[in-house]
């Protein structure tokens, strides 16, 4: 009996560690498994999260839209003056178009139509002589200081300066920093605004024939000088 007791109890151990072993084996199968998931988790949010906050950076700096069109006023020679509507940077050959076109008999020559325009300019189309000379030069007139175009005719400021030498003779062309009509040379009357060689020449032949200037308002007898030019140059000259 005492060997089949001893047998009978080594038996029972035996099978004890066995499901002891099956246990813990099982138990070892669970924790890997569980643990998995829950590592990963915050690693793939935190992405997301820098996703979404780098996605709404670019509509904060989003810049500002740049104006739809600008304004420029046609006057002059052409069929339909006034204003007109352009896209930036349109140029002098675009406000051209946009008023109708040039009529017969303007002065394009005297305009650079590649010039690029901006908002509130104004294209002057002149008129030409029968020779091809122009009477009244074409010209473009900036909105802002600063911003005439290589078509726009000299500044105020810079007629005093071009009337300040002497003629030929030695007698002064000026009179208190004013170009005098009587005696100013033909170079020193097409430096005035609005005055070209044409005109300049006219002024000289209005003074041959009628012997000297005693108004400034005589200058409106001058081919080519209209009321608008005259009273441009009305504080520029003098009829000394």
């Amino acid at each position: 009996m005492a060997p089949a007791g001893a047998i009978a109890l080594i038996s029972v151990g035996v099978i004890a560690c066995v499901i002891a072993g099956f246990g813990l084996l099982r138990n070892d199968d669970v924790v890997p498994t569980v643990a998995f998931p829950s590592s990963a988790g915050p690693s793939t949010s935190i992405p997301s999260h820098a996703a979404a906050s780098s996605a709404a950076v670019p509509s904060d700096a989003a810049p500002s839209a740049a104006p739809a069109q600008i304004v420029v006023s046609v006057v002059g020679l052409v069929r339909k003056p006034g204003l007109v509507r352009l896209a930036p940077r349109s140029r002098v050959a675009d406000a051209l178009s946009s008023a109708g076109g040039a009529r017969e008999g303007a002065d394009t020559t005297s305009l650079n139509l590649a010039q690029v325009l901006g908002d509130g300019d104004q294209v002057l189309v002149g008129y030409a002589s029968k020779d091809g000379n122009a009477s009244l030069r074409s010209a473009v007139v900036a909105a802002g200081v600063g911003r005439a175009g290589p078509s726009s005719p000299p500044t105020a400021g810079d007629a005093p300066e071009s009337g300040t030498g002497t003629t030929g003779s030695g007698s002064a062309s000026s009179t208190g920093g004013k170009v005098d009509l009587n005696t100013a040379s033909a170079e020193q009357l097409d430096a005035l605004p609005g005055v070209g060689p044409v005109t300049a020449k006219a002024i000289i032949d209005w003074r041959s024939q009628h012997g000297k200037f005693t108004s400034v308002d005589q200058l409106g007898e001058v081919d080519g000088i209209g009321p608008a030019r005259l009273a441009k140059l009305r504080d520029l000259v003098t009829a000394g």
